[in-house]
């Protein structure tokens, strides 16, 4: 890093000139935070005082409890701006920076979770943290203020300990920026995760056993991937299981839609309320994919799929479309808060009088408003701290009479909700979890016939290349490319692009075009492509998750680890193998490839930690790419598009043969037949014969053989 200036920061708060909302909560605070820069590293540098290091999110509850309780109190912020140079970090505008910590807490054999409270030296390297702290001992924890005068004499009297921490973290955070080679990943390894996994699963519930509950889409997207690989039931009851559980518990918002981050308990009652952007996008995935399983089934449960996709699309167009641009684009925000008016799920929760009331009003009669309290668990103690949240795990299925009454039951309630004060938005967007949503929203456009979802998503992916372009990136090794911008809100770009960006919006430039028949959005993809080469590859194969010019993290980091958000390696993995399918070209497959074995040795030992990587490898040994030939407008095309696309398989790519094809791609001349559009599968560089029939066509692409009973 560059020497310090003479000067240092103004001894005040410096947060209110940031654009982050998370970082916005915080800028009355009597804390003197400032936001993660060079200016403020180098402030630290110039004074020696250790940094504490402060990383939340907008919509984190504990965050906000602590922020009240510590940062709020005048006594704590002295101690604070006595000892330390604070700095505040919105975990989702810098994820990369968010990483690097967590992972050092990880190392000092601490539980996760935010707000994160890291000590550094005055060069930005850790040596001790947590994660909440209370503002007196409670909890089997010691109070923030001891915590704040211990760590300030140990960093002043104890220098030796702090270098002995330092130096064992940053030796540690290094070792695990290597990629983890391994010979190959095969049936084998995916066999041996699915096991693995199952042996985790709650048979009852759904999701992994215990408390909390997570949705883990990788971990469920990876054993849907499996099940249509080798024939795994067990693997297909499991997704199943979870996506119906979830979809009838609290986690989900029964009169608004969308589902909420986690549940606190093991039967996805009582959720963490609030709802995320990334979340969301991964479980309409799984539900189009199970839709696509079974698309004429009219038995329970296949109409939840529907249901639950059709409700949270709503909640996504009513509530997260960020300022729409002058251009009519509009991207989506990122988060709904957990807390209002200072509380928890004030904003979603009832009680039993307030629920009869409303519907009373509405003019439903003492009978019917008893029948959807007893499908709803709606009881005058209440399922939560003597309050209800609205739930129907014990009454999934009703009579089809009895479910439109329920569905009046929930517009009324859900319009009398309308009143209450609504949690707050993060709305920055972010083109990661855009890209997550964009993919999402083509693919269950298509298997649930719903154009103007494709249309949503075609006017985010505009938004983010109109609006969050960084300009021309490095010539690399396969050309130059635009650079991306990682956050944007209000008109302000912040953060340059990192991985999880370029791969997310490649993949979703790849699966846009095809839902559209649109050249654009892959010609992105390529571009974006070609700078993620040249900005985050390395030397073996893999990625790094900052760029190459990122000046302020202390280690490039790599990881393929998949968590809440996939990893940016497990993602890109994904992305090339699609490029390869829909262009042909081997140098996007030998990419595809190396990345893959760059993390063979590490999925091999953990194969549940790479659920990306694993479908990736798959992907690349079984994908399709399938190529409609006919003329846009024809209903013969249209329908052999949507057949392709409504297909529950995660390794197919589509697209029209209007898109230039390059030379090289096995379908390139290949037209309609006999003047009928006519449909190309090929695998393995080998087109197949042309298909006219959509049926024909979904039959060849769905090659399951249910043979395996485990």
């Amino acid at each position: 890093m560059p020497d310090a200036p003479a000067a240092t920061l103004p001894p005040r708060n410096l947060l209110a000139e940031e654009t982050s909302p998370y970082l916005l909560q915080h800028a009355d605070n009597p804390v003197h935070w400032r936001p993660w820069s060079e200016a403020a590293l180098a402030e630290a540098r110039a004074t020696g005082k250790p940094i504490l290091l402060s990383i939340g999110y907008a919509a984190c509850h504990w965050c906000h409890v602590m922020a009240h309780e510590s940062f709020e109190n005048p006594a704590i912020a002295a101690l604070m701006n006595r000892h330390f140079i604070n700095i505040k970090v919105d975990r989702e505008e810098r994820p990369d920076i968010d990483a690097i910590y967590m992972q050092a807490l990880h190392l000092m054999g601490e539980h996760g979770g935010w707000p994160l409270t890291m000590f550094l030296t005055p060069d930005a390297k850790p040596f001790w943290g947590g994660t909440y702290f209370p503002p007196e001992p409670r909890f089997g924890r010691p109070s923030f203020p001891q915590v704040l005068e211990t760590i300030a004499r140990i960093a002043r009297d104890e220098p030796d300990k702090v270098a002995h921490n330092v130096e064992a973290l940053t030796q540690a955070l290094a070792a695990m920026a290597r990629s983890r080679p391994g010979s190959g990943i095969g049936p084998a390894q995916m066999e041996q995760a699915a096991a693995a996994l199952l042996r985790t699963i709650d048979r009852r519930d759904g999701g992994l056993q215990g408390a909390p509950k997570f949705p883990q889409s990788a971990l469920f997207r990876f054993l849907w991937a499996e099940h249509r690989r080798s024939g795994n039931r067990a693997a297909r009851a499991a997704v199943m299981l979870t996506l119906e559980r979830m979809s009838q518990g609290g986690i989900y918002d029964h009169l608004g839609g969308g589902y909420a981050r986690y549940s606190t308990d093991a039967r996805w009652l009582v959720p963490h309320f609030e709802k995320m952007l990334c979340d969301n996008a991964q479980i309409l995935d799984l539900l189009a994919l199970l839709a696509a399983a079974e698309p004429d089934a009219a038995a329970y449960p296949a109409p939840l799929w529907r249901a639950r996709a059709e409700e949270t699309v709503a909640w996504l167009a009513r509530e997260m479309l960020a300022t729409p641009a002058e251009d009519g684009t509009a991207g989506f925000a990122a988060s709904l808060d957990a807390d209002s008016e200072g509380e928890e799920g004030r904003f979603y929760v009832w009680t039993d009088a307030q629920v009869r009331t409303v519907l009373a009003s509405a003019g439903f009669d003492p009978g019917a408003i008893d029948r959807f309290c007893r499908a709803y668990d709606v009881t005058p103690e209440g399922n939560w701290e003597h309050r209800v949240i609205l739930n129907r795990s014990a009454a999934p299925e009703a009579d089809p009479a009895e479910e439109v009454l329920f569905a009046r039951a929930r517009a009324a309630l859900f319009a009398n909700r309308a009143g209450r004060v609504p949690p707050g938005r993060d709305d920055k967007v972010l083109a990661d979890w855009n890209g997550l949503m964009i993919a999402a929203l083509a693919r269950a456009g298509h298997v649930f016939r719903r154009p103007d979802w494709i249309a949503l998503a075609a006017r985010a992916f505009a938004f983010v290349v109109r609006h969050m372009d960084a300009g021309e990136a490095p010539e690399g090794p396969m050309g130059g490319g635009r650079r991306l911008w990682h956050s944007w809100r209000n008109g302000t770009v912040r953060v340059s692009g990192l991985l999880t960006d370029y791969a997310s919006m490649i993949r979703a430039g790849v699966i846009l075009a095809g839902a559209t028949g649109d050249p654009a959005p892959l010609r992105a993809a390529e571009s974006w492509a070609r700078a993620a080469l040249a900005l985050f590859a390395d030397d073996d194969g893999a990625f790094f998750t900052s760029p190459v010019d990122a000046a302020d993290v202390i280690v490039r980091a790599k990881d393929a680890a998949d968590n809440a958000v996939p990893s940016g390696n497990g993602m890109m993995a994904d992305a090339l193998a699609r490029l390869f399918l829909v262009t042909g070209e081997e140098r996007w497959r030998a990419a595809a490839a190396s990345l893959v074995a760059a993390y063979a040795g590490g999925a091999a030992e953990q194969p549940w930690a790479h659920p990306w990587l694993l479908v990736a490898a798959d992907m690349l040994e079984r994908g399709a790419a399938v190529v409609v030939a006919g003329a846009p407008d024809d209903p013969a095309t249209q329908a052999l598009l949507t057949a392709a696309h409504a297909v529950p398989e995660l390794g197919v790519t589509v697209q029209l043969g209007g898109i230039d094809l390059p030379p090289g791609h096995p379908a390139a001349g290949k037209g309609p037949v006999a003047g009928r559009a006519a449909a190309y599968v090929c695998r393995a560089g080998t087109c197949g014969l042309p298909v006219t029939e959509p049926d024909a066509l979904r039959a060849t692409l769905a090659p399951v053989v249910e043979t395996s009973p485990s």
